[in-house]
């Protein structure tokens, strides 16, 4: 089939916004395919912003400051997909996602080198004791001195979340003769000579560096903590690329202050600015060897760029051929295109006798069904319908009285 007949829908009438400079690439694939009513602003919005924004929207792409709440997808009845050009999806309402029928997208892989990467420099600075340095030298004071600063090699790097980002951590450390342990709450196949922590305990006492690679969830919250903060060897170091509620900043402060820890990087807060420019306050401001950086970890070009071409991709199959495949919300799903036939997408509340209705509604309309495909989550169904090529858009409207249905699209 050739490309120009994979929608029915005018592309002229498909409106798509980009927040927060998601990458030119993401347009550009979007153009490419026929879709110009690409609007891009430069920065996040307000939820009252976004509503007025997003009423005629059919697809929305955020990056991580954006909030997508419960308002935002009430006010939106054209919505039909959100890219987050991110890791995680934090900042949507996967409810309310899941309760329109909107499919939300991410990029859990994208960035990964960039973070690992930055770890590992970070992790150089800090043994090195750069961060000293680069102070005196820019305050016109000469510190060439040995002390303090050490080599990598050799050092014990103790990886907590031995995901996507942990294991590419796991790699370059043991690279530079690094010795790598590492805690998962989840059996993880060691890569190289890694080693296994049977513990928290066990990985924070037996490692010159810490680096967090977790998810925000509640039990993740404040994992680095005044108490475990007293297992760190002296003078280790705690690197937190990962999330913002996962380190307890006080009682952090409170062990550099003491001597407990020789140093720490951190890259992301439990509150930070919404707008570049904004005032940032934390409370590790000023203290010798901490490194802060204002959630950089994946901001790279090759890695914005990656992020762009994989979100993209996903809404644009979403939008051309229903492939659901990545999705948080709606049911994954992956087919080809069916020649000579309507493709009709059908989201509706997971409850029995869904698709005997459509099945028997079909059947009455002496309506043939070519193929058929369906797949469930707890919260929802979704069904793609082909049927005969002959036959008007009038099945939708057939579709949209069948009970517990969410949404209906026809495809082509």
């Amino acid at each position: 089939m050739a490309d120009k007949k994979l929608t029915s829908y005018p592309k002229n009438k498909i409106n798509i916004l980009f927040l927060e400079n998601i990458s030119t690439t993401s347009t550009e694939i979007f153009n490419a395919g026929g879709y110009m009513n690409v609007k891009i602003l430069s920065g996040a919005l307000s939820e009252a912003e976004l509503i007025k924004e997003i009423k005629n929207v059919h697809l929305l792409g955020v990056r991580s400051k954006t909030m997508v709440t419960r308002k935002v997808f009430d006010a939106a009845p054209k919505l039909q997909a959100i890219g987050c050009f991110c890791i995680g999806v934090n900042q949507v309402d996967m409810e309310a996602a899941i309760q329109h029928g909107v499919a939300v997208f991410n990029a859990p892989y994208s960035n990964t080198r960039s973070v690992a990467e930055l770890v590992i420099g970070a992790s150089i600075f800090l043994v090195r004791r750069i961060i000293d340095k680069n102070i005196a030298a820019h305050e016109g004071v000469w510190m060439k001195d040995a002390g303090g600063a050490h080599e990598l090699r050799g050092k014990s790097i103790g990886i907590i979340g031995y995901g996507n980002i942990g294991s590419q951590v796991s790699v370059l450390a043991e690279a530079l003769g690094m010795k790598v342990l590492f805690y998962d709450v989840e059996t993880k196949l060691p890569l190289g000579n890694a080693s296994d922590s049977k513990s928290l305990k066990e990985l924070i006492r037996n490692s010159d560096i810490v680096t967090l690679h977790v998810p925000q969830l509640p039990t993740t919250k404040n994992l680095i903590n005044k108490q475990n903060l007293t297992w760190f060897k002296k003078g280790a170091i705690l690197i937190n690329y990962a999330r913002g509620t996962v380190v307890d900043l006080d009682a952090l402060k409170a062990a550099l202050d003491a001597g407990q820890l020789g140093g720490a990087a951190i890259d992301v807060f439990p509150n930070e600015p919404e707008h570049n420019g904004d005032r940032f306050v934390c409370q590790l401001q000023h203290l010798k060897n901490v490194l802060l950086t204002p959630h950089i970890g994946g901001s790279t070009i090759e890695a914005q760029s990656n992020i762009g071409q994989n979100v993209s991709a996903k809404l644009f199959n979403y939008l051309e051929k229903g492939v659901s495949t990545g999705s948080h919300s709606v049911p994954a799903l992956a087919l080809p295109p069916q020649e000579n036939a309507h493709r009709i997408l059908h989201i509706h509340k997971n409850i029995p006798g869904v698709l005997s209705e459509v099945n028997t509604l079909l059947s009455k309309n002496k309506i043939n069904i070519l193929g058929q495909y369906l797949k469930t989550n707890d919260a929802i169904g979704y069904v793609v319908l082909d049927i005969n090529k002959n036959l008007g858009k009038s099945v939708v409207d057939l579709l949209k009285d069948v009970k517990g249905t969410i949404r209906v699209r026809m495809l082509y």
